[in-house]
């Protein structure tokens, strides 16, 4: 449980996966935390927002990143006090087109794959009402070493911000002349960006299958797609 000026404070859910979103309000419950609404999308979302005024939001980050984020701004814009927490799958923010930048204020987010117990959540709960009015950096909870060191990880951080918003655009079905547009650079440049990648993802040149069919694939594992 925990508090906010001496009473418990009122949490809001967030997530379009409608069997996580009544587990996860079920299991709050039994650890006394005060969910006053669920929502399966942001359009609910912003409506309950509005009308029972909670103190932290809860939200699940998956697909749809940017537009998740919109509605936390517009929350924020309402209430500057509001506690946020960001649960996803997906341990880089940048594959959904996010920098730190557009991240709120004293955002906390976690790693489901960190989510060792319940504590975590409701700790990271507890500091986003704390960190939302001293204007702390937005930070991920509970990134364990043994988790940082996994590979998956350390091939992502060690893109470059170009990189992962190409292989985004690949991944959205843009071609390289497209993606020169979107980019304002030529296409022989994203060419070698894409091939870059390729090289950087252990994806070779293989007659059999299309490279950016490969590459669409390992974008949508680490957005936490199912992995095989």
């Amino acid at each position: 449980m925990f508090t906010k000026q001496g009473s418990t404070a009122r949490v809001l859910l967030v997530n379009d996966d409608s069997f996580e979103l009544a587990t996860m309000a079920a299991s709050l419950r039994l650890h006394s935390v005060n969910v006053v609404g669920e929502a399966p999308n942001k359009f609910i979302a912003e409506n309950l927002f509005l009308s029972l005024a909670p103190e932290a939001v809860l939200i699940d980050l998956q697909f749809s990143g940017e537009a998740a984020i919109g509605l936390l701004q517009k929350m924020r814009n309402v209430n500057p006090a509001v506690g946020i927490v960001i649960t996803t799958s997906c341990p880089d923010l940048r594959l959904f087109g996010l920098l730190e930048r557009n991240i709120p204020a004293g955002t906390k987010i976690i790693l489901k794959r960190s989510i060792s117990d319940l504590s975590v959540v409701t700790g990271a709960l507890a500091q986003s009402l704390i960190s939302a009015q001293d204007g702390s950096k937005m930070n991920w909870i509970n990134l364990h070493t043994s988790i940082q060191k996994e590979s998956f990880i350390s091939v992502l951080n060690d893109l470059t911000d170009i990189q992962i918003e190409t292989l985004r655009l690949v991944a959205q079905g843009l071609s390289n002349s497209e993606i020169a547009k979107v980019r304002f650079v030529s296409e022989k440049s994203v060419e070698q960006i894409v091939a870059r990648i390729a090289h950087h993802l252990s994806i070779s040149p293989d007659r059999r299958r299309n490279l950016r069919v490969a590459l669409a694939g390992e974008y949508f594992k680490w957005l936490g797609a199912p992995r095989h």
